[in-house]
């Protein structure tokens, strides 16, 4: 079987209202991002998404994700798509990094791999069955009460994990908000307190040490030396996400002591072949993780979804679906959505997923 065309089309996702994290310093209101079909001479035919949460979260744009498939998509044509770790090979040995662009393509490949074996992405990546996932909301910056108000409306959905957006200058408003919410919490649900690197470490040791919270907090720094800092001398754990990229990250994450845990992303790492690696390895080192996307339709989310089905229970945390985020997209009402607080991976071989054809419009481009 050989990869016989790629066809990309670059989609706008429009948010329901503005989403504002990092202590508000940060705005995202539309999501860039971009569907790519890998049509095969066999007949089978693979999808896949990558989606930036926008443009200022990691080094990584809509655009710069089709002007990298200008290099790679002509090189991988006449591959054979179910020998995935080789042709991630071949796209590393073209354009090093590009995790975003990389990850579309190596999800569209996972995507015929289960269907050429019969089976389900899942089961692929080890699973023993489609395991329902915890999912958990994500709440913006705001006031304690407007913060709360959010979490009682995720509540209703069927949500009993939060990730609450905080960090910023202000240290008293900050321990304000973060005590508001932990002393508000519906009884029984747990949070995640999210700083998006907005803290100097100075900063995140005086509102750490000054809460009442033994919650998870999220990417309290910058840089994972700042980060391992911290976690050396505060009572919570420490969950990583943007400074850990590749594999090398995550192995010196662990030399630092830098965390307890870690969020997986395709779209960051590079796709499912990647995470599975890092998956396997946060498994070893007893650490939890949040298996989920950066972004996009429910085609992302449900990738993301069939790697946290098989990961083991103990070390799965739960995962975020951002096309609860979404007014429309190419996928609604395809793939995984939230049921009352889970998501359950298609059982169907393969992803499971793919857009609709007439939303998806004209294609932005063509390698055959």
């Amino acid at each position: 079987m050989k990869i016989s065309r790629i066809s990309v089309w670059a989609v706008d996702l429009p948010f329901k209202e503005p989403y504002r994290y990092s202590g508000g310093r940060l705005l995202v209101e539309s999501l860039d991002s971009t569907f790519v079909r890998i049509e095969t001479d066999g007949g089978l035919i693979g999808w896949g998404e990558g989606c930036p949460w926008g443009h200022s979260y990691l080094p990584a744009h809509g655009p710069g994700i089709r002007a990298a498939f200008e290099t790679i998509a002509p090189n991988i044509l006449g591959h054979d798509p179910t020998a995935i770790d080789a042709l991630n090979h071949c796209m590393d040995e073209v354009l090093p990094g590009h995790w975003a662009a990389k990850s579309a393509i190596d999800i569209a490949c996972w995507d015929i791999l289960g269907q050429a074996a019969g089976l389900p992405i899942w089961k692929l990546l080890g699973g023993a069955e489609a395991d329902p996932v915890p999912v958990n909301s994500s709440i913006s910056t705001g006031t304690p009460d407007e913060m709360l108000a959010k979490i009682n409306r995720a509540a209703a959905k069927g949500y009993r994990t939060h990730s609450a957006k905080v960090g910023g200058t202000d240290i008293a408003a900050d321990i304000e908000r973060i005590d508001a919410i932990s002393a508000g919490l519906p009884g029984g649900h747990k949070v995640t307190f999210d700083v998006n690197r907005a803290w100097l470490p100075g900063v995140a040791k005086q509102v750490m040490m000054s809460v009442s919270s033994r919650d998870w907090f999220e990417q309290p720094c910058e840089t994972l030396v700042e980060c391992a800092e911290i976690a050396q001398i505060v009572p919570q754990p420490i969950m990583l996400d943007e400074c850990v990229h590749t594999f090398g990250d995550h192995l010196e994450a662990m030399k630092l002591r830098a965390c307890q845990g870690v969020k997986v992303k395709p779209n960051r790492s590079g796709g499912l072949s990647r995470c599975r690696r890092i998956r396997d390895l946060g498994v070893e080192l007893g650490w939890q993780m949040h298996v989920e996307d950066l972004g996009g339709s429910s085609l992302a989310d449900t990738a993301a979804i069939h790697l946290a089905a098989s990961t083991p229970k103990a070390n799965r945390l739960a995962s975020w679906l951002c096309q609860e985020h979404l007014t429309d997209h190419p996928c609604l009402g395809r793939g995984v959505t939230n049921e009352n607080g889970f998501a359950t991976p298609p059982s169907v071989p393969g992803l499971g997923c793919a857009p609709d054809l007439e939303k998806l419009g004209d294609a932005a481009a063509i390698y055959q």
